[in-house]
């Protein structure tokens, strides 16, 4: 069943989304908005001073938004940096036939824009709720300021802006260069940071539907299943409902191209 995005007074036309996925029974809860685990999810794993935390929760805005909401508006310009504390959404575009298009998909803590603002322009993608989020805004010129007054916030926004560059550039590099396959395999390499089993097997938790995984690997949701049972009777995964165990991650590193 499809569902609309609220457009909360933006000038847009509202566009379909996919419903709502589905929450995986078990998955980590999101740390708070605010707290000092939330801002080390979003600018570094270091913990940052407790001045800085406090002066970051004083700039922020919180809300919470229904499933379809849109998040990001690709046709306004932007003055404010936008993060996902809680819940999901797509990172796409809206066609003329008013579908929403998604390309890549975010799971809160995660940054939806954070450079538009610093060169006040349009967002390059709308962000819809996929789920029901928690959205937390910064206006640019309130954390200006801060960086002037903490440079290490400064240096922590950098660095996530690279980070951020990255991230795409080997996207993109992939995309050119390597098969489904080998994309894939790098997307399941990415997600391999839970802990090791005793067996030496490691396990990856699909949050995201299918449908969304496929998007960002620009193939069809009918692709990614032949591939769960390509690598399935390769012997390099096993899959159990929404778990993916990896049994063979050398041999996943090489068909990735790693």
């Amino acid at each position: 069943m499809d569902t609309h995005i609220t457009t909360s007074g933006m000038n847009a036309r509202p566009v379909r989304v996919l419903r709502p996925r589905r929450v995986v029974p078990g998955a980590n809860p999101a740390p708070a908005a605010g707290g000092a685990a939330f801002w080390s999810a979003v600018l570094g794993p270091q913990a940052l001073p407790a001045e800085i935390v406090a002066a970051l929760q004083e700039i922020a805005q919180t809300r919470e938004l229904p499933a379809g909401s849109l998040l990001v508006s690709a046709r306004e310009p932007s003055r404010e940096l936008c993060l996902l504390a809680r819940g999901d959404a797509a990172l796409g575009s809206a066609s003329a036939d008013g579908a929403f298009h998604p390309e890549r998909s975010v799971q809160g803590p995660g940054w939806l824009d954070a450079s538009s603002a610093w060169l006040g322009s349009n967002p390059a993608q709308d962000a819809v709720a996929l789920s029901d989020v928690q959205l937390v805004t910064l206006q640019r010129a309130d954390l200006q300021m801060l960086m002037q007054r903490y440079p290490e916030l400064g240096r922590r926004m950098v660095l996530t802006l690279a980070q951020q560059v990255q991230s795409l550039t080997l996207a993109t590099h992939d995309l050119m260069h390597k098969d489904a396959e080998g994309r894939f395999a790098a997307w399941l390499l990415q997600r391999c940071a839970s802990e090791t089993a005793s067996d030496g097997t490691i396990t990856v938790s699909l949050n995201e539907r299918k449908r969304d995984i496929a998007s960002q690997l620009a193939i069809t949701p009918e692709t990614l299943s032949r591939l769960l049972r390509q690598l399935s009777r390769k012997g390099l995964i096993y899959v159990a409902g929404y778990t993916v165990k990896v049994l063979d991650v050398a041999a996943l590193r090489a068909l990735a191209g790693d």
